[in-house]
């Protein structure tokens, strides 16, 4: 297959910063995908529905000054923390452009010490998104320095996740850039109420490329890559055909001073070629003909939204992206940047 279109794609998790940070990358995912989730992880997070209303206007005046797509929309989130209240939850869902809450254990990866410091004090946060049907999406990471980084998403789903699940059997959850073969299994066999977000570079490495001829920050990740067995049950989870299974890069630019650092930041960004990556490694998986569900259909479905009707296609070309690319003041190192990619985006 030399060519494929599909329905426009949505992408369920995705950073985009702020300020002139926001303005050098929103173009990047608005020229492929017509809505994307936006993290609320900024410096100060996003809690309340005003900040969330501020922030999206600032996404929507970026988007006008610099038109990179057929129409895009910003799905809006809100920072859970030990404070949400339900009259906040209540304010979330009437508002119309907030469609997550977003659980991030505190300190567990970029800008989350504001995070929930124990799972009971967002209690009453949880009853309220359950009531008025919000979904939670989760960073499904423990944060017990005694737990070896590579376990951590699993004893998450021991400890936490199955918590919430048993506590709120109404509640939507997406449990977010899944990495092991526990996470998708957990997900597999959960309700109809629990989906999971995959991203393209955690189907197409695993841990070994981390240090591949040297260290390779620009692969550092949180949570980080796993075994080859890991990514192995990540692809099959993606391309086996179960809507429980969607698209979300977690693209993250970071300055590349940052990255490559004495203690660098984790996140990789993958939003100048998000389709080509994944279109790489469903053709790998030789299942290219379920990449439009998986990228187009489960998602929206699961967050109850519309189905898109404008299509994208992407060919079969080699084509290399900028080794670096602008990131406001400075730059940042994009995936793969300065390596062949086998399709392209037309």
């Amino acid at each position: 297959m030399d060519s494929i279109s599909i329905t426009r794609p949505d992408d369920w998790h995705l950073h985009l910063r702020d300020g002139a940070a926001l303005a050098a990358v929103l173009p990047y995912t608005a020229r492929q995908f017509a809505r994307a989730i936006v993290m609320p992880n900024l410096k100060p997070p996003v809690t309340t529905v005003e900040l969330a209303r501020a922030y999206r206007d600032r996404i929507l005046a970026a988007l006008a000054r610099e038109p990179a797509g057929p129409g895009f929309e910003p799905l809006m989130t809100l920072y859970l923390t030990d404070n949400t209240s339900a009259e906040e939850i209540a304010r979330a869902k009437s508002s119309g452009f907030v469609h997550a809450v977003k659980y991030y254990p505190a300190g567990a990866t970029t800008h989350s010490d504001a995070g929930v410091s124990a799972l009971e004090r967002a209690f009453p946060a949880l009853a309220a998104m359950e009531a008025h049907d919000v979904p939670l999406a989760v960073h499904g990471e423990v944060t017990d320095p005694a737990v070896d980084v590579f376990d951590r998403e699993s004893v998450f789903i021991d400890t936490v996740l199955a918590a919430i699940v048993r506590r709120f059997p109404r509640l939507r959850v997406v449990f977010e850039h899944i990495t092991t073969r526990e996470a998708a299994d957990y997900v597999a066999t959960a309700g109809p109420n629990v989906a999971a977000t995959i991203t393209a570079h955690h189907l197409l490495y695993n841990r070994n490329a981390i240090f591949r001829g040297g260290l390779r920050p620009h692969l550092y990740c949180l949570p980080v890559l796993k075994r080859e067995r890991h990514r192995e049950a990540l692809v099959r989870a993606a391309t086996g055909g179960s809507p429980k299974f969607f698209l979300g890069t977690d693209s993250a630019p970071h300055p590349r001073g940052e990255k490559e650092s004495a203690c660098g930041c984790a996140g990789c960004f993958t939003a100048h070629a998000a389709l080509e990556l994944y279109a790489e490694a469903f053709d790998a998986a030789g299942a290219l003909d379920r990449l439009e569900a998986f990228a187009s259909f489960s998602g929206a479905d699961f967050y109850r939204l519309p189905r898109n009707t404008a299509r994208v296609t992407l060919v079969r070309e080699a084509w290399a992206p900028p080794a670096e690319l602008g990131f406001g003041a400075t730059t940042l190192v994009p995936l793969r940047g300065g390596e062949s990619l086998v399709w392209r985006l037309v």
